[in-house]
């Protein structure tokens, strides 16, 4: 850190794996759901903790959420909600 003033620049997440992401937070979002859970709430707290026990392993979506790092969701996250609410 030179300068406190400069603004650091956060490297987005490979675009070849967005598709995979989005497609992992599909699979995820319909297993909790399936099994009774708030997929919303499920996803936010494996994001903050890291734990994986927040995803069940029904229809192998814990395995799947695994395989994605959290930076990669929290960004899919993000732009679909950036895009939706603002445009761009």
């Amino acid at each position: 850190m030179d300068n406190i003033h400069n603004t650091q620049f956060f490297r987005a997440v490979q675009e070849e794996n967005e598709m995979d992401v989005k497609q992992v937070l599909e699979q995820v979002y319909f297993a909790l759901r399936e099994k009774g859970y708030n997929p919303v709430n499920q996803i936010v707290g494996y994001i903050m903790s890291g734990d994986p026990t927040y995803i069940t392993s029904y229809n192998g979506a814990r395995s799947l959420i695994m395989k994605v790092e959290r930076d990669e969701i929290l960004e899919e996250l993000m732009s679909v909600y950036i895009d939706t609410m603002f445009g761009e």
